[in-house]
């Protein structure tokens, strides 16, 4: 379409390119166009469709005569065939060339007349022993299709007689090239291309094998490697490869050695060559990307879509490949390691149906190609194919020997799946390919470990749970076993099976990440993409699992009995008038309530503190990860780097080394983190549970709270000074008197400092409390109930005092049927979480060296709210492969449970305590 040419019968008169072309008729007598389509000539043998002189077979066509003068009449000269010549006229019938070897050692001469067969170009003799006529039939599985192929109809009966009649190398090549065409079909009924090679193969025998290779016959090439059943794993895994590969040291960055033979389809060498720079790969890409999937430990990912029309021009002659893997012997000799194939496409012989995809089932062969536009031409070899076939996906597979420690490795394989496309419309049809390189080993140890620490675990796990469900069951007071029952030490065990399966898991990545990345000798190599799911489900549980026992964690805090006893006492008294009455009374002054206001409110702001600053841990995982670099560590490369070029190729993530890289960090700061708040920070600067107790006892007021029943936790907040309610001068006094030890300690027991304790309280005790606290939550029980000769608000004091009295009493050691004893815990049950003894007559107040209470605060379950963020974190990476977003998620979600547990928490609080909601800012 970029230039004009004349039409048949017309002349060039003149052109200078492009449009700018003159045409000349040509006169009646001389109706023809020479070659070069410049003169008009008489032509004895008629035109040709384009209006050129045409001869007969074995003639060539003359038009000038030697001195270069235009002849009037071309001239038609025979070529001589006989003894003396042997010529015929060429493929172009320009000029006569020694005919082919065949037709003379056949018939003497140049012409291959009946009874002699001939096919291909080639003349054999009928009385020679041929091989069996072939079927010149392409099969295209996937499409439903056999073709007759114009190229087998062409060139198989030739190439198979010319290799079985004269061991004609470029002959059994072609064949061999035809059976490759063919998808290495294996039918003995049939005679195909495969078919006869197969025929020649059996029946060359005595031409011996090359280089000690059984399949390897002289002369032919080399397709299978043989159909005995187990031969595949023979080939694969009963030898090494002998060469050693390492990520560190000297002999680091080692690439892999690839070399290829390869030929045209017609059978033809054309060279050997490496198959760096792409010539494996489909997709277009820099060259150094290209050459990056030879890097030894590198796993490497590349897919596309190529436009068929791209494929029919890049790829217009087949080629096909020997593929080899080149290294070094002891002796610094270069040798090459023939690398199999596994074609998915191979049609298998009866014997070879339904056997699965076991190792010792497969059918390894040698040859392929990437593109074949030639066998799918039904016709005119020159026309558009109506089939072609793409090698859609080449998996060369690495595998490392199992307990190796020197980076041996088994033979590579190379795996083929080809897609057949029935072409319609080039420039709209397309084709997606890959090509990827993956190195593996066998899991199957790794695997059977994993599944015996879980059972291990999770086993003991059990045991633990029926523990914390039994010290449940002491803590609420009851014996039976019902449904509740079953259902806490469900959730128990949840909450103990997701810590079981998060340090497998957080084991398990940061094992592959410190085995890999630091390794020597290659002894390890990471699973494989479809190895990573088991990995992927034990997270997903764990995050379940540790989500249920977050919101049961949640609720438990939501749901907690809570009271501040005020040991305030009225000073002096004060003049009242009695309602309705019109007298005036002397009575006790009122004690000042703005002390619980203020108690309440410090609760209220300590309910959500932790350990650690959640902003600060996501944004320090975050700045490392991404800034520092270490989000690199989680490639599937041998590089241990922070940093990667733009320009170098970038490996696949692996899922596990994301999870490893991104746990280990969110562990490691979380425990500096700690540490800082616990060693530094709460020491020199602020430790607000700490200060809660000592605000608590400058206050005089005491927290009495029940997180189940029977149990809970106490704080004495009984001021050593007996009030609390004065002025700043008389506060100052007190504290100096206390610092110089001018006073009472403040504990609970006299000459102790013992101010907070966990409390097992008898039912009694727990009964009489909730009779009382029956009458703080009637007002908002059903409007029937409620005492319409009272207001509600005044029974609601009247029973808030009440409460105070009686807790104050308790305390005070009053009520001698309700009383209690404080003694210390001992090791076992401070291990175990739970207590001993039963408090039938008696409540007992185990001493508290720490500040047990905080297990109803965020700040004494920071180990499983530090998990489920890392588990959050973690699912949020996988599902998305994005860093940042499961950042800005985890903190998100951090501050959203947080909201709840505060708007919660504080209404909560203002139930349990009369204190007004209002008051709680």
């Amino acid at each position: 379409g970029s230039s004009c040419v004349c039409q048949p019968g017309y002349r060039m008169v003149s052109s200078n390119g492009g449009s700018s072309v003159i045409c000349e008729k040509c006169p009646e007598n001389m109706s023809g166009v020479t070659q070069d389509g410049w003169n008009c000539i008489t032509c004895p043998r008629g035109l040709t469709s384009e209006g050129k002189c045409k001869c007969l077979n074995n003639e060539i066509l003359v038009e000038r005569r030697m001195d270069g003068i235009l002849l009037n009449e071309a001239l038609c000269i025979h070529c001589n065939g006989s003894e003396q010549s042997f010529s015929a006229s060429d493929a172009s019938g320009n000029r006569c060339v020694r005919c082919e070897q065949t037709f003379i050692n056949v018939s003497k001469s140049c012409d291959c007349s009946s009874p002699n067969v001939l096919t291909g170009g080639l003349c054999f003799s009928a009385s020679e022993s041929l091989p069996p006529k072939g079927v010149a039939t392409v099969r295209f599985a996937q499409l439903g299709i056999t073709l007759t192929s114009a190229w087998f109809l062409k060139n198989l009966q030739s190439s198979a007689s010319a290799c079985w009649l004269y061991s004609n190398l470029t002959a059994c090549q072609a064949l061999g090239n035809m059976c490759v065409m063919n998808m290495n079909s294996l039918s003995s009924s049939s005679t195909d291309a495969c078919g006869l090679f197969q025929y020649i193969y059996v029946n060359t025998a005595r031409l011996g094998i090359v280089h000690s290779i059984a399949f390897w016959r002289h002369n032919l090439p080399w397709l299978y490697y043989g159909d005995q059943p187990g031969l595949a794993s023979q080939v694969l895994e009963a030898n090494h490869f002998p060469a050693i590969f390492s990520f560190k040291g000297t002999d680091k960055d080692v690439k892999l050695q690839f070399i290829a033979a390869s030929f045209d389809a017609a059978g033809n060498f054309l060279k050997w060559q490496s198959v760096e720079g792409g010539i494996l790969q489909l997709c277009p890409d820099t060259q150094t990307k290209l050459n990056a999937a030879y890097a030894f430990g590198t796993t490497y990912q590349q897919s596309c879509k190529i436009p068929v029309s791209k494929i029919l021009s890049d790829f217009a002659n087949p080629i096909f490949y020997d593929l080899f893997l080149e290294y070094n012997g002891d002796n610094g000799q270069q040798y090459l390691w023939a690398v199999p194939v596994l074609n998915l496409n191979l049609q298998y012989s009866e014997m070879f149906v339904n056997q699965g995809s076991n190792m010792n089932n497969w059918l390894l062969t040698r040859r392929f190609f990437l593109v074949d536009v030639l066998s799918g031409k039904e016709n005119d070899l020159g026309k558009l194919p109506r089939v072609i076939r793409i090698a859609s996906k080449i998996i060369i597979s690495i595998r490392l020997v199992s307990h190796t420690q020197r980076g041996t490795i088994y033979p590579p394989l190379i795996t083929i799946a080809y897609t057949d496309v029935l072409v319609q419309n080039p420039e709209t049809q397309s084709v997606m390919v890959s090509f990827s390189v993956n190195y593996e080993m066998n899991q199957s140890e790794a695997q059977i470990q994993t599944d015996i620490t879980l059972g291990v675990l999770g086993g003991l796990a059990v045991l633990w749970s029926l523990l914390k469900t039994a010290g449940w069951k002491r803590r609420t007071g009851s014996s039976i076993i019902d449904l509740q029952t079953v259902l806490k030490f469900l959730l128990f065990y949840a909450g103990d099976l997701a810590n079981v399966f998060f340090i497998i898991t957080v084991g398990t990545g940061i094992y592959w990440l410190v085995f890999f990345k630091a390794q020597q000798f290659v002894s390890v190599l990471l699973p494989l993409p479809s190895q990573e799911e088991d990995f992927v489900t034990y997270i997903a549980c764990a995050f379940s699992l540790k989500a249920l026992q977050f919101l049961q964690l949640l609720v438990s805090q939501l749901t907690i009995d809570i009271f501040f006893i005020d040991w305030e006492r009225p000073k002096g008294k004060v003049l009242k008038a009695v309602e309705g009455e019109g007298v005036i009374k002397s009575a006790a002054a009122p004690v000042s309530i703005w002390r619980t206001y203020f108690i309440a409110n410090e609760w209220n702001e300590i309910q959500t503190v932790r350990k650690i600053n959640p902003l600060f841990q996501v944004l320090a995982v975050l700045f490392f990860l991404e800034v520092v670099g270490f989000s690199n560590l989680a490639l599937m490369d041998s590089s241990s780097s922070l940093t990667r070029s733009s320009e170098s190729f970038i490996a696949p993530w692996s899922r596990i080394l994301r999870f490893g890289v991104s746990a280990a960090l969110w562990l490691a700061i979380a425990f500096l983190q700690i540490i800082f708040f616990s060693v530094f920070y709460e020491r020199f600067v602020e430790d607000k549970i700490s200060q809660f107790v000592d605000l608590c006892c400058m206050s005089n007021i005491s927290v009495f709270l029940l997180s189940h029943s029977c149990f809970g936790y106490y704080i004495h907040g009984r001021s050593v000074h007996g009030h609390a309610d004065t002025n700043m001068e008389e506060m100052n006094m007190n504290l100096k008197r206390e610092a110089e030890n001018l006073c009472s300690q403040r504990g609970l027991l006299p000459n102790t400092d013992g101010q907070t304790f966990q409390i097992s309280i008898s039912r009694k005790m727990r009964l009489h409390y909730d009779r009382i606290h029956e009458t703080l939550t009637r007002k908002r029980g059903p409007a029937r109930l409620l005492d319409s000769s009272a207001n509600t608000f005044e029974q609601s004091t009247r029973a808030y005092n009440t409460m105070n009295k009686f807790l104050n009493s308790f305390i005070d050691h009053v009520h001698k049927e309700m009383d209690y004893i404080v003694k210390d815990k001992l090791l076992l049950e401070r291990i175990l979480g739970m207590e001993f003894m039963e408090p039938l007559e008696k409540s007992i107040f185990y001493n508290d060296e720490g500040h047990s209470f905080s297990d109803v605060l965020y700040y004494g379950n920071e180990t499983t709210l530090l998990i489920f963020d890392i588990l959050f974190f973690s699912i949020v990476d996988l599902a998305s492969q994005s860093f940042v977003l499961a950042a800005i998620l985890t903190y998100l979600q951090q501050e959203i449970f947080r909201f709840i547990r505060n708007t919660l928490g504080q209404k909560n609080l203002a139930s349990k305590t009369l204190v007004d909601e209002r008051f709680l800012i």
